[in-house]
Formats: C-alpha cells, sequence, structure tokens
C-alpha cells in the first residue's frame, strides 16, 4: 500500500507537502556544495531538509528509525550528487525530496525481496527438517520398501529433493513443471511415507 501510494505520488505533491519559502537559498546552498564541497553549505542544508524528509516518510507510513534513515540516506546523496543539480530544472526542494522518494522505494522493493527469501527459506527448512526425522528413524531397507510404493512424479520430486539436494525452484526448472507441482507432489510423497504406519510406525 505505502509502495503504490509513493509510485503514484508525482513531484508536484512533494512541494505541497513541503512548500520551501527559502527556494532560491536552497539551491544556492547545493551549488556551493557542488562547486566548492562546501561543508557549512551542506550543515545548513541537513538541518532544513533532513527533519522534514523525516516526517514526510513517517507520515507515509514509514517506522520511525527507516524515516531516520532514508533521510540521511537522502542528505548523503545530495552531498554525493550536487554536480547534478540544475536549478533551471527543478526546485532544490523537488530534486531532494525526489531523491527521497526513490530510496523509499528501493527500501521497499528491499523488503519485499528479503521478506519472500525469509517466508522461502523457513518453509523449505521445515520440510526439510520433518522429512529428515522421517527417515533418520528408519533403517535403510524399510525405506527402500516404502519408497517403492510411491508414483514414479513423487518419487522423482523426493530424490531430487533431498538426495540431490535440489531447491524447489530447482527441480521445477529441471523437470519444466510449476514450482506449486513440485510442493504438491513432495507433500503427497511425505504424507504416504507418514501413513505407512505398517513399516514407519506412528511419528
Amino acid at each position: 500500500m505505502i509502495y503504490a501510494n509513493v509510485v503514484n505520488m508525482k513531484s508536484e505533491e512533494f512541494e505541497l507537502r513541503d512548500p520551501t519559502k527559502s527556494h532560491e537559498n536552497a539551491e544556492q546552498l547545493i551549488l556551493n556544495i557542488a562547486q566548492n564541497n562546501c561543508r557549512e553549505s551542506y550543515k545548513l542544508l541537513f538541518t532544513q531538509f533532513a527533519p522534514k524528509i523525516k516526517s514526510f516518510m513517517i507520515g507515509q507510513g514509514a517506522k520511525a528509525n527507516e524515516a531516520e534513515d532514508i533521510a540521511q540516506d537522502a542528505m548523503l546523496k545530495v552531498w554525493r550528487k550536487a554536480q547534478l543539480f540544475d536549478p533551471k530544472k527543478a526546485k532544490a526542494s523537488t530534486w531532494i525530496f525526489t531523491i527521497a522518494r526513490n530510496l523509499q522505494i528501493d527500501t521497499i522493493r528491499k523488503q519485499k525481496r528479503q521478506d519472500r527469501f525469509n517466508n522461502e527459506i523457513q518453509a523449505e527448512s521445515y520440510e526439510a527438517d520433518t522429512s529428515e526425522k522421517m527417515i533418520s528413524e528408519q533403517s535403510a531397507s524399510q525405506v527402500k520398501e516404502v519408497i517403492k510404493q510411491l508414483p514414479q512424479e513423487q518419487l522423482q520430486v523426493l530424490k531430487l529433493s533431498f538426495y540431490e539436494d535440489l531447491s524447489h525452484s530447482q527441480i521445477a526448472q529441471s523437470l519444466s513443471i510449476p514450482v506449486g507441482t513440485v510442493k504438491s507432489r513432495l507433500r503427497l510423497a511425505l504424507g504416504r511415507l507418514k501413513a505407512v504406519k505398517s513399516i514407519f510406525g506412528e511419528f
């Protein structure tokens, strides 16, 4: 939801949320930084904009620490990229808030990728731990007897997962089937193994 709001927001809306009466002074500060690496100008610019960026990000739904990080990163980019600022194309406030907005978008994307990665790793780890516990309790001969009862497509997925240590996505690519099909066949195979109580006993 936050991501959609940020993506759809136009630069003009930043101006409405962050009116800068002295934008000419801010522009001159950026030019001083670009031309002279003026630390005093940067300090003034940081004092003027960092709190506003933080407040804006919190208003967009960011946590206080996330908003603080984005504000600091944005102002650091202002220092590093000051030579790219063109006062003929944009006001200082518009330019600075656009940098902050892009950083927020990048942060949200990274968080989503990390969440998906963590969820997949957690799910695969749980399935692997459960399966290894089931199999380790039985002798090799018992396992073979149970495996013989599995349909070929389930056996194939089971072997690739636990004997060749392939991930779900790697198995899907190897067999040219969807990842969901891989997970479904693996669950069915494990269910059959657990159901053969005459060999495995109670789990």
